[in-house]
């Protein structure tokens, strides 16, 4: 019996000795490593580099990659797999999504553009523009700044005899969408020979000239006198003392200045109204106090992740995006003028899209 009971014993001593091994060597488990490659968007870019640097995942070390290429190239990007976000200031097309069905249209915020202008002398000036003169402008019909149909907007003012450069993006643009949106429902011309997108056929103008993302189009502005184009609010601080901006004609026919406060009664007339899968346009809205150019921001994701750990930080990601104590919060969003989505859009439209990202079993 005793040597049984020593036996037994030895064997409990070494089990326990085993297990204090096996616990000192594994240590605390190693988070898995995720990258999340994001491209698209130049009106986003600056907080997408902001949030890159400030975000941790709970559950995964999680790496976040950001680009500038634009609206256009970020939903194509995320379309063929070559990203896994596409962040957007439009949504997909009908045509992109019955030949991509795969695809989700997530918003995560609001903003809204400029129509800026350099004007020497009068840069400290908010003119007032409409959609009708605005495409009058881009489609060469008015050629002066000093046009009677700029200057009756702006009784008053001496305006330049001077030619009119206007300026558009050469790539794929949410703000050109956001902008041939507005031209669109506010001046019938526009929207039965141009239409929107985040590429559009230009009229002929020999004045006008294409650039590249909204730094593209500021750096030209500020080295050429007279040039109007269409920047995104995220860049207000690039611009400011540089160039002038207008106020718009909205929808009642009251000149509005873009602001936080207007961009949001803009956009609240919609809040409503947003289909479960959030795709909308919140252009030309009505009310008094509305800036007429408006948006919600989007990420173009595939439905069907690669795996369940990419699957699961990308959930993460997003809903920390639209958290106010996370991506949503002042501290983010302040700086670059964007607006986070009301509550009610989070739950409603946000987070059920979100949880419909799955994997590849």
């Amino acid at each position: 019996m005793k040597k049984v009971y020593i036996a037994t014993i030895g064997i409990v001593v070494i089990l326990v000795i085993a297990g204090i091994f096996v616990a000192i060597n594994s240590g605390p488990q190693q988070k898995k490593n995720i990258t999340l490659s994001e491209s698209g968007s130049t009106l986003l870019y600056p907080v997408f580099n902001v949030w890159a640097k400030n975000y941790t995942d709970p559950q995964y070390n999680v790496t976040i990659t950001t680009q500038a290429t634009g609206s256009g190239t970020g939903i194509s990007s995320a379309i063929k797999g070559t990203v896994i976000i596409g962040a957007s200031d439009t949504y997909m097309s009908n045509s992109l999504m019955s030949a991509n069905p795969g695809m989700l249209n997530i918003p995560i915020l609001i903003s809204s553009q400029y129509v800026a202008y350099n004007l020497p002398g009068l840069n400290n000036i908010h003119l007032n523009l409409s959609g009708p003169v605005i495409a009058g402008i881009y489609n060469n019909s008015i050629q002066y700044w000093d046009d009677q149909k700029i200057q009756s907007l702006n009784p008053g003012i001496s305006l330049p005899h001077e030619r009119i450069i206007p300026v558009y993006r050469s790539d794929g643009s949410g703000d050109t969408a956001m902008f041939t949106s507005f031209l669109s429902k506010s001046c019938s011309w526009w929207n039965n020979t141009v239409g929107y997108g985040t590429n559009v056929n230009w009229p002929s103008n020999p004045a006008s000239h294409g650039a590249t993302g909204n730094a593209g189009i500021i750096s030209f502005m500020e080295s050429n006198p007279y040039t109007i184009s269409y920047i995104a609010m995220t860049y207000t601080n690039q611009i400011a003392g540089k160039l002038g901006y207008a106020a718009l004609i909205n929808r009642n026919g009251v000149a509005v200045l873009p602001t936080t406060q207007t961009v949001m009664n803009a956009a609240a007339q919609y809040l409503n109204q947003i289909p479960p899968d959030g795709r909308i346009s919140i252009t030309w809205a009505p009310g008094n106090d509305s800036y007429p150019i408006a948006t919600f921001e989007y990420l173009i994701i595939k439905q069907v992740q690669p795996d369940k750990d990419t699957a699961q930080a990308l959930k993460d990601f997003i809903l920390w995006i639209v958290n106010p104590n996370g991506g949503s919060s002042s501290k983010y969003l302040n700086q670059f003028y964007l607006i986070p989505l009301p509550s009610s859009v989070v739950n409603s439209v946000t987070v059920p899209l979100v949880n419909k990202i799955t994997y590849a079993s």
